[in-house]
């Protein structure tokens, strides 16, 4: 495992206490510190007083359940979300990627898979850590600071979720140039999610409702068909090229 994600800690929540023991041993013993929860109260009490870089979290609980624990934490907290489900229904995942969590895992799932989709997680969520860039003027409705994590849109502050921010960051750090469907899925979410191509379309149309004048008729994120998105060169008119600048 990367040293970079030693000691990490991960809050994991489910009313199930032989499920939290199984994901805690296995997340201990690939050198993540775990936190334990098992409802909701608890979920936003620990997220609270422990701090935790990722929280794992299911969606069948007794008191609050993961979909309105989920809620609660995006009104203060972008820390990245696993969303756990006994359900394998496309309705349920949407759902749970709609109200801001960051990746779903269905039961039963191995260790492997687990500890797999937490790295991936991780990784992107550092994506633009460290990085300088200034301000960013695409055009004089639309202003990008990625230094400050701020976006704005006809003057006005707009939030983005973590994952919808990570998705304009590389299209930006590739304006003009055309990226593809597995081009974003390995940047923005990991190679192994490349996949399922359905993320990348759910959150094209969630950037595009948050950011464009006509979401129908976007003149910022733009498509091309068969191929994949390109955001527009605002730095200076030229045609398209077909490959990512940056990777």
């Amino acid at each position: 495992m990367p040293d970079s994600f030693q000691n990490r800690r991960i809050l994991v929540v489910d009313d199930e206490e032989r499920m939290v023991r199984f994901i805690h041993l296995n997340l201990e013993h690939d050198g993540f510190r775990v936190i334990d929860a098992f409802n909701g109260s608890q979920a936003l009490e620990r997220l609270r007083t422990g701090m935790p870089d990722l929280v794992i979290l299911d969606v069948m609980m007794p008191d609050i359940d993961g979909f309105e624990v989920l809620k609660t934490i995006r009104e203060f907290s972008t820390v990245p979300v696993i969303m756990l489900t006994a359900k394998s229904e496309e309705e349920d995942r949407v759902r749970g990627l709609e109200l801001g969590a960051d990746d779903y895992v269905t039961k039963p799932f191995s260790p492997r898979e687990l500890v797999s989709r937490v790295r991936a997680v991780l990784r992107r969520t550092e994506m633009t850590s460290g990085a300088k860039h200034g301000p960013i003027e695409v055009d004089k409705n639309l202003k990008l600071d990625f230094d400050r994590h701020e976006i704005w849109v006809n003057g006005k502050l707009v939030n983005l979720r973590p994952t919808e921010y990570r998705l304009l960051y590389y299209l930006v750090q590739n304006a003009g140039w055309v990226v593809s469907h597995d081009q974003i899925l390995t940047h923005v979410w990991g190679y192994e999610y490349r996949d399922q191509p359905h993320y990348v379309r759910l959150y094209i149309n969630y950037l595009r409702e948050k950011i464009e004048k006509d979401p129908a008729n976007p003149q910022y994120i733009l498509t091309e068909r068969g191929i994949g998105y390109r955001f527009v060169d605002f730095r200076r008119q030229q045609p398209a090229k077909t490959e990512a600048a940056s990777t």
